[in-house]
């Protein structure tokens, strides 16, 4: 493990996992293992306490384990593992096995490299030229005071325009009592291969408008979209809620029954976006000529005073 290192010498160094501390938090990258993070801890009081699930001291080799991992050039599955897109035909074998589709890009499933690593801040890259999708990403992972900021930039490589997604995929701690405050305006319902079916305004049992009780019985793997980029989640046993902020208008949540966590994945497209009707960029996606690039900014910010059920979303 490399802790608190300066800026490394080898800016093409894979490193197995890096530790990011403030007084607050405690941040572990495993940069080789789809550039993910390996664990999230409050560190205040007598022990730490996990926000994401924690993935384990052992040695990391499957990205699925983690803690929470990044999500390009898509989030999600590609029906059919094809699309069509400015006059082609785009198609994208499976990746996963057991999934019929491509699922949440190739960022997750390649090893990054370290380009800067300090106390509280990481800088990682991956250079990808595989097909369809050719392209250069970055993340900087930082940590000031309570907050977990991850940048991702992503730039066309390839010969051709194509639609580009950026998003995270954590898996938030979850324990008996855990809330979820998310208001979105409509959701995409999922089938039974959990592409999307139709678009509906968000049901009651799924508004997140107030501090709601995530499903305790149903697993739940839908986009909400129409949503401000904001979220909290709150575990009141421990007197904590994490802020969420994003610069996208997309979410997909993922409730498995009987797991001590669940997924918030902020994204900037629902599942499927680019076969959904009008195409990508009408559902969030930014198409991008070959040079041209991507950022989006997630932040996740702890308060320790904010476990009552009583924040909302700024209005904008």
């Amino acid at each position: 493990m490399v802790k608190n290192a300066g800026v490394l010498s080898d800016r093409t160094a894979l490193s197995d996992r890096i530790e990011l501390a403030t007084s607050a938090l405690r941040v572990e990258l495993a940069p080789a293992v789809g550039g993910g993070i390996a664990r999230f801890d409050w560190l205040c009081g007598s022990r730490p306490v996990p926000l994401f699930r924690a993935a384990g001291a052992g040695p990391l080799a499957d990205p699925d384990a983690l803690a929470c991992f990044p999500l390009l050039p898509f989030s999600n599955r590609i029906g059919a593992g094809r699309f069509e897109f400015d006059g082609r035909t785009v198609k994208i074998a499976p990746n996963r096995k057991g999934e019929r589709y491509p699922l949440h890009g190739t960022g997750w499933q390649r090893a990054w490299r370290v380009e800067q690593a300090s106390a509280a801040r990481a800088t990682l890259s991956l250079d990808e030229n595989g097909q369809p999708y050719a392209y250069r990403a970055t993340q900087e992972i930082e940590l000031v005071d309570t907050t977990l900021t991850i940048r991702m930039r992503v730039e066309n490589r390839g010969d051709v325009a194509l639609p580009f997604g950026l998003g995270l995929h954590p898996f938030i701690a979850r324990g008996s009592d855990t809330l979820l405050v998310a208001p979105a305006q409509n959701v995409w319902l999922s089938g039974r291969d959990w592409l999307p079916t139709r678009r509906v305004r968000v049901p009651a049992a799924y508004r997140f408008g107030i501090a709601y009780p995530l499903p305790r019985h149903a697993v739940v793997n839908h986009a909400f979209t129409d949503w401000e980029g904001q979220a909290r989640v709150i575990w009141p046993e421990h007197g904590l809620a994490l802020e969420i902020e994003a610069d996208v208008r997309d979410y997909v949540l993922y409730t498995p029954a009987g797991a001590d966590w669940f997924c918030f994945e902020p994204v900037d497209h629902p599942i499927d976006a680019v076969n959904l009707p009008g195409g990508a960029v009408r559902h969030g996606m930014t198409s991008l000529a070959p040079g041209e690039d991507l950022t989006r900014t997630f932040r996740f910010k702890v308060d320790l005073f904010g476990a009552l059920p009583t924040w909302q979303p700024r209005s904008h």
